[in-house]
């Protein structure tokens, strides 16, 4: 009796390990700027790679874009429609030009032309409404952040084509309403216009989403109140975030340490992984540093001077604004050069990389390859889970599709990058030496979503194994 007791003890335990999986996290982020046939707007891009780094070091997959075409912009939405099917939180965060017509909010897309109340309608922009309906119904938490209240650039086009009839063409957004389970934040209020912040830095508003939606255990309305305040001193009362929630329990992008996870309700997201459970601002800041520190783009490196005025890496970013000021040296180079357009659209499968057919030392090489470029992972000539977060981190901050498997076109881009070190100095089979304080190492990427953390795994393996091989011994008996 005391043996069939510790057997159903340790296969609840074994439930319990498999059980305690990470919340499943997907966020949308795009920034437009690079408009064609209007006003261009600077900040878009950096507020969308900064949001993009932001939500990545609190586990979040995500789908990141800038200056999408129409075409593209479909086609990030339905990959992120596709992953935040049942997801536990989805957040969407568009910067750039929106537009209210007939009370109803639109994107634009970069290579928007619109000339009439007709083209929108009728998919020049796209429906913001009809977007969230479709992208994110099924997530249990959906967060939404729309930096994109600024002049409509459209709108004597549209009215002086609608001469027949009044049209409704506001400034800035239009009011929205939020279902269960959602809040929407605006930069500014419904009609108002906000402000696109210095050229080269973030908005106000994205600049105060960053500085506090993710700060370990603040719930997101106790973050939003914050970011009101923020916006609304820094642009001395001339701008005051405005949003509708209907949450029905407590939201953490960061759960803090101390914060039980029994005390959150039952529609919160709660259970974030580890790495986001113990992350600080120090990690926060890390992410947005490897998001720009290969960058060729001055603007990109003084928005993270401007956001972390004393930041731990400020003298490498003022020596790369140095050497890009200067000219091109021997060991830096612009990634997008001589890159097939492709490689930025064609996806990535299993499929396509056994089409590569890399034999080991091969894999060898592109995971030296990695290391070099910064994007740490073992040499072990074995594409393991790790190495497939890694691939996905590269290709995120390379602007290909974000998939964790190689074509052969991001095969070939790869090869192309020059390295910090040559590839033969990377070690083999070991991790690369212990060099990271302990703040770096705990904004590593989070357990993959679709299959929960690894330990989890190990653990229901280890008891299983207890349990088989108890009954086993009690049958031999």
């Amino acid at each position: 009796m005391r043996t069939l007791t510790i057997i159903v003890s340790l296969m609840c335990m074994a439930l319990s390990v498999s059980a305690a999986k990470a919340d499943r996290r997907v966020a949308f982020v795009v920034g437009n700027g690079a408009y064609k046939n209007v006003a261009q707007l600077p900040n878009p891009p950096i507020d969308a790679k900064a949001m993009a780094a932001t939500l990545r070091n609190v586990g979040f997959e995500v789908i990141e874009g800038s200056n999408l075409t129409r075409d593209q912009m479909t086609e990030k939405l339905l990959d992120f429609g596709r992953k935040a099917q049942g997801s536990d939180v989805a957040v969407f965060y568009y910067a750039g030009h929106g537009i209210a017509v007939g009370g109803t909010n639109y994107l634009l897309p970069v290579d928007a032309d619109i000339k009439s109340e007709m083209d929108v309608k009728l998919g020049a922009a796209i429906n913001i409404d009809l977007t969230l309906d479709q992208t994110m119904g099924d997530a249990k938490v959906k967060l939404v952040f729309l930096d994109a209240c600024r002049d409509n650039p459209f709108a004597a086009k549209i009215k002086s084509n609608s001469a027949t009839r009044s049209v409704n063409v506001g400034s800035g957004l239009a009011e929205m309403k939020s279902g269960e389970g959602t809040l929407i934040a605006f930069a500014t209020g419904p009609g108002q216009t906000a402000l696109d912040g210095q050229e080269g830095n973030n908005s106000p508003f994205t600049r105060a989403l960053i500085d506090n939606i993710t700060k370990p255990g603040v719930e997101i309305q106790q973050a939003m109140t914050s970011v009101r305040a923020q916006v609304n001193e820094e642009t001395h009362k001339g701008q005051l975030p405005w949003g509708h929630t209907n949450l029905i329990g407590a939201v953490y992008l960061n759960q803090a340490p101390a914060t039980q996870v029994a005390n959150a309700a039952p529609t919160a997201s709660s259970g974030a992984p580890a790495a986001a459970a113990t992350s600080n601002s120090d990690g926060v800041e890390l992410e947005y540093w490897r998001s720009v520190k290969e960058t060729n783009k001055p603007e990109e490196l003084n928005a993270y001077l401007s956001t972390y005025p004393n930041g731990q890496f400020k003298a490498l970013a003022l020596a790369r604004l140095a050497a890009i000021q200067n000219g091109p040296s021997t060991t830096t180079r612009n990634l997008n050069a001589g890159v097939d357009p492709a490689t930025f659209t064609d996806p990535a499968s299993q499929l396509t990389e056994d089409q590569i057919g890399l034999d080991k030392g091969q894999r060898r090489d592109v995971q030296r390859r990695l290391n070099g470029l910064g994007f740490d992972t073992k040499v072990t000539g074995a594409f393991n889970d790790e190495t497939r977060t890694v691939l996905k981190r590269w290709q995120a901050a390379r602007g290909y599709p974000s998939t964790g498997f190689l074509n052969k076109l991001q095969h070939k881009a790869l090869l192309s990058e020059i390295v910090a070190a040559a590839p033969a100095t990377a070690s083999e089979d070991s991790p690369k030496p212990a060099r990271r304080a302990p703040a770096q190492a705990q904004s590593a990427p989070a357990p993959r979503h679709s299959g929960g953390g690894g330990g989890g795994d190990a653990g229901a393996a280890f008891v299983g194994g207890v349990v088989g091989g108890m009954m086993g011994g009690m049958f031999r008996r």
